[in-house]
């Protein structure tokens, strides 16, 4: 569930509603008790603003704001998905389309192949990839893959840095290079066996470092992703980070990703251009029913870790979720509650909550995907 939009007064909605024709008598109050209205305005006008025969700069720069004018496509798409309830979203783009014939980034390919990859066009394809015909779909897979592959190199090299050195301990050994050769700890207990009449030290047993692997127990790390609208910049990194734990040995990775009913992504967690293609944004949430779910996953609780990635703006029972957290760790499994995974790791999520998460035994955060790794690297070591 996306945080819930706080309710508009009515001279607010009748604001938003006529435009500028308003600005003298409505606009000096749009913002005083909304703080998403000027923003929700702008992007509005960005669209309806094309009635008056305006330009999207002008339309915007009528408000004053410097940052809405440099609104391109996909950072509009992103932009109404924050800020508008789902049926609002859905009418804007079908007008977009359909009267304004806003198409390019679902219905021409040739936009679509000039575009500059990067993860805010990766959002906007996956918001509106339901509107795209076959031959842009293509198109934008191959858009998917290239950003999550840069993606994924900068993770994997955090990855490794978190989890090098932590499954390999130096111990001592009958056999070895010459190179090998422990002097040190050879002489040192071989001691026993100097022969004073002859001065001799004898070493029946010399010692050579050898680098053994510690076996490891292995683990399992179930990532449950919430699938709201809001939360699409941590859905794309929940993905590529699975791929890269997936690839760790003595590591099982589930990725389950929910609203109100559960998709089991685990066997596709390898490729997350596949995941990020049938990821379905938007919809309300239940994150007590996926938290059971991943119960149900766990083989060894003692070396389990279940990372929730959600706004923890509950659509079902609070109480429900709070017990099923409360058993988890009651039997020795680890919860981590994310509020936002992704680059920037800025929260935002329903604090009441999560601190009743906290208080059942969970530990909630707002991380980086390195800084998620360098976590579960700790636990697990």
């Amino acid at each position: 569930m996306t945080a819930p939009i706080p309710e508009l007064t009515p001279a607010q909605r009748w604001r938003l509603l006529l435009g500028e024709a308003a600005q003298p008598i409505l606009q000096p109050g749009l913002g005083a008790a909304h703080p998403h209205t000027s923003a929700m305005d702008g992007a509005l006008a960005w669209l309806y603003g094309r009635d008056d025969g305006l330009q999207p700069a002008d339309m915007l720069d009528r408000h004053g704001g410097h940052e809405a004018s440099r609104l391109s496509v996909p950072e509009w798409i992103n932009q109404i998905h924050t800020l508008f309830p789902r049926e609002t979203i859905e009418r804007l783009e079908r007008d977009a389309i359909e009267r304004y014939g806003i198409d390019e980034i679902v219905t021409n390919p040739d936009v679509l192949a000039r575009a500059t990859p990067n993860p805010a066009l990766l959002a906007a394809v996956m918001r509106t990839r339901h509107l795209m015909n076959p031959a842009v779909l293509a198109l934008a897979r191959q858009l998917v893959a290239q950003v999550v592959a840069e993606l994924m190199d900068k993770l994997a090299h955090e990855l490794r840095r978190s989890f090098s050195g932590t499954r390999q301990r130096q111990t001592l050994g009958r056999q070895g290079a010459s190179s090998q050769f422990a002097a040190r700890e050879t002489l040192r207990r071989n001691l026993r066996h100097y022969d004073v009449q002859r001065q001799q030290l004898v070493v029946p047993h010399p010692l050579f470092h050898t680098q053994l692997r510690r076996h490891l127990q292995r683990w399992q790390v179930l990532l449950l992703v919430d699938q709201s609208g809001s939360m699409v910049g941590s859905v794309i990194h929940a993905a590529i980070t699975a791929a890269c734990l997936w690839n760790l040995p003595g590591i099982q990775t589930h990725l389950i990703a929910f609203d109100t009913q559960i998709v089991d992504l685990t066997r596709e967690a390898h490729d997350p251009v596949e995941t990020l293609m049938q990821v379905q944004l938007g919809g309300g949430t239940d994150i007590g029913r996926a938290v059971d779910y991943a119960a149900s996953q766990i083989e060894v609780p003692k070396r389990a870790i279940v990372v929730i990635i959600s706004d923890f703006y509950e659509g079902g029972s609070e109480y429900v979720l709070t017990e099923h957290v409360r058993a988890l760790v009651a039997q020795g499994t680890q919860v981590l509650g994310l509020a936002a995974l992704d680059e920037q790791a800025n929260p935002s999520y329903d604090r009441q909550l999560g601190a009743r998460l906290v208080e059942a035994g969970a530990h909630i955060a707002a991380m980086t995907p390195g800084q998620l790794a360098g976590w579960l690297a700790e636990k697990i070591q």
